[in-house]
């Protein structure tokens, strides 16, 4: 504290002895000067942050002191800030993606705006995002006493134009005619059909708040009482306008939601929380209270300016509610995925047979699309289709994809982890609902491993043999060692490449989400059953059934043909960055080794094999995991569970791993006695 008492007085015996500030060309580097002395080399928790050296400096020298008031009040009077009551901080488009771009752009260079508004003076002195941080840490005493020696005046000493008192006012009236204005856009109306036959609450806010500013301007102290009724009332409708946006985000399950929807109401929410923040500092008992609203409204406006660009809160609050709404329709698409009975067993092992066998003609279609030697962009495209079109068909013969249940089942999981959070216990158990439900999906893959694994294989392996059987060419001869090399989880980036095909399974779990909740929000079912043409040349019930698919298939199409596509054309994008870049997938390396091992004509070496087979069970883990857990990360995110709480969940899964380790592989005879079970090992 002596180093800074002691550079503060050079600073002053500098610039305010003799008015020496006036022949600053710049006037704002004082400023910034005098914050760089202040502001703490580093904010550490414990450690306290104060003001006190300037405070004992200005009370000891009286020059100093009057000097400095006086360079202030000259570098602030006049400054207009409504933007950044307004403004700051708030999302300005409807267009998330252009809003993302702008807040980037503008963290790297900040926009300045002219030198009479003082979001250009707080540019230049508060640069650093955590300002906010270590003025939030000095005592609030302090700031009493550096206003009163500096003989500041409270906002509300006047009302003229470009006065304190002004600007916030002004910024009240843009704030509520931009909020009624969104709020009455067709497409935020239309996610609460609730308030219908009511009236607005936002017309209603705007209307009371208006006559409170006129109360305001006219009163001689330019203030309101907190305790005056109609004030009061004030934030009884700030709270009607906040229900009203809660009641669109919880009707989006029911009626879905847009990006546009989403950013409309986030901006609606931004600024009723700014003015619910902002509103009591217009309201005052006494000088205590005038000189307390003006210090705090001072606080605020450093606050919004620190955060103004705040990318990932920013990103965070824009894409929470819709990746909800996505995680909870892919939830309804992979229900079925989890088997509980055996004979929910012994049916999901059907369809992965079933899946293996669209796998094994896969394999052998891409090997004879590569004996056409195409072009990069031509492999892409051909490879693509052929992943595309047998993922549709396999999904539309209702046969199951092993590792597709991770991605789709998330979401499910996460509503056994909300119920375990409000479960009281130790953390060992607290979670066996999640425990047993993470158990049924684990042997619900492994089945699905299984059933694809045991049909490629042999399909793969029986149509590459009749090909040769009947025209006398081994398809696969070619091509036997580069298939088996990619399989080695040592010799090849074969993990790696299991990796990115367990991020692509996430994404199609995420795009299947995506366009159910697009087709929701914008009531594609209802168009296309009510279509006037299809109904008039096909018949109603024509109409009725396409509408029922499309709901029913459509998003499991899209997101089975952009799985194919992603799956298809990864190796084509490597080759155009230089990169290593492929695609790994268990079912397909099962296939895989299939043809390679005719392709030598059954010349492997035990190694050989012995590495194979374990590249195809490191694939298969690698696709779980990466699918699993990315879902698992989105699903965590958009119901605010804390990341801490996994080590809970981590615990029930092992403990119940270790009571019951079958259940994991196999489904037990009684489902029903299962808790019981697990509760008498404790």
């Amino acid at each position: 504290m002596a180093k800074q008492q002691q550079d503060l007085y050079a600073f002053f015996k500098t610039y305010f002895k003799d008015k020496s500030w006036k022949n600053v060309s710049a006037q704002v580097d004082l400023l910034i000067k005098l914050v760089d002395l202040l502001r703490p080399e580093s904010i550490e928790e414990k450690k306290p942050v104060t003001l006190n050296p300037l405070i004992y400096l200005l009370k000891d020298n009286n020059e100093y002191r009057s000097q400095l008031a006086d360079y202030l009040n000259t570098l602030l009077k006049g400054k207009v800030f409504h933007s950044l009551i307004s403004d700051a901080g708030i999302p300005e488009e409807s267009d998330f993606f252009f809003e993302i771009k702008e807040k980037l752009f503008a963290k790297f260079l900040p926009k300045q705006p002219e030198e009479c508004d003082l979001e250009f003076i707080l540019n230049q002195v508060f640069y650093k995002t955590d300002d906010t941080e270590w003025i939030e840490k000095i005592d609030p005493g302090e700031f009493r006493i550096l206003f009163t020696l500096l003989e500041f005046k409270p906002i509300n000493t006047s009302v003229e134009v470009e006065s304190p008192l002004s600007e916030v006012l002004f910024a009240f009236e843009i704030m509520t005619l931009r909020i009624c204005g969104n709020a009455l856009e067709t497409k935020v109306m239309k996610m609460v059909p609730e308030y219908n036959n009511l009236d607005s609450p936002f017309v209603a806010f705007q209307n009371d708040l208006s006559l409170i500013e006129k109360r305001i301007l006219n009163d001689e102290s330019h203030c309101i009482s907190p305790d005056d009724e109609d004030f009061k009332q004030l934030f009884v409708l700030l709270q009607q306008c906040k229900d009203y946006v809660n009641q669109a985000y919880k009707n989006s399950k029911k009626y879905g939601i847009s990006l546009r929807v989403n950013q409309d109401l986030l901006r609606i929410k931004r600024q009723l929380l700014r003015m619910e923040v902002t509103l009591p500092f217009l309201s005052a008992e006494d000088d205590d209270d005038l000189r307390e609203n003006t210090i705090n409204l001072g606080k605020r406006l450093i606050k919004h300016h620190c955060y103004k660009n705040n990318l990932s809160k920013f990103f965070d609050e824009g894409t929470r509610v819709l990746s909800y709404e996505i995680t909870e329709q892919t939830a309804k698409t992979g229900e079925h995925y989890i088997t509980k009975t055996r004979k929910g067993y012994f049916r999901m092992l059907l369809t992965s047979i079933g899946g293996g066998l669209i796998v094994g003609l896969m394999c052998v279609s891409k090997i004879l699309l590569y004996k056409l030697e195409l072009s990069s962009f031509g492999e892409a495209f051909l490879y693509s289709m052929n992943y595309s079109i047998g993922f549709m068909i396999l999904y539309l013969l209702g046969f199951t994809l092993a590792t597709k249940q991770p991605a789709m089942t998330a979401s499910t999981l996460i509503s056994a982890v909300e119920t375990g959070m409000k479960t009281k216990g130790s953390r060992r158990i607290k979670h066996k609902a999640f425990a047993k439900l993470f158990s049924e999906v684990f042997r619900s893959q492994f089945v699905a491993f299984i059933g694809n694994i045991i049909m490629a294989f042999p399909v793969a392996m029986l149509v590459v043999y009749l090909v040769d059987l009947n025209i006398d060419y081994n398809i696969a001869e070619a091509k036997w060692e580069k298939l088996i090399k990619k399989l080695n989880p040592i010799g090849s980036l074969a993990i790696l490449h299991a990796g990115i095909a367990g991020i692509y399974l996430f994404l199609a779990g995420i795009i299947a989400g995506g366009i159910a909740n697009r087709n929701k929000f914008n009531d594609v079912y209802s168009r296309i059953g009510q279509h006037p043409y299809l109904k008039r040349n096909f018949g109603k019930k024509f109409a009725v059934k396409l509408a029922k698919f499309i709901e029913n298939k459509w998003a499991g199409l899209m997101s089975n043909f952009w799985f194919g596509v992603f799956m298809g054309s990864t190796a084509s994008v490597g080759v155009f960055l230089g990169l290593n870049l492929d695609i790994r997938h268990i079912a397909f390396s099962a296939g895989n080794f299939a043809l390679g091992m005719y392709g030598s004509e059954f010349t492997l070496t035990s190694e050989m094999i012995i590495w194979s087979l374990a590249g195809i069970f490191f694939i298969g883990m690698m696709n779980f995991w990466v699918s699993f857990g990315l879902s698992m990360l989105v699903a965590f995110r958009s119901r605010r569970i804390p990341l801490s709480e996994f080590k809970a969940i981590v615990l029930s899964v092992l403990n119940y791993l270790t009571n019951r380790p079958i259940v994991f592989f196999w489904p037990p005879k009684e489902q029903a006695t299962e808790n019981v079970e697990t509760d008498q090992n404790h």
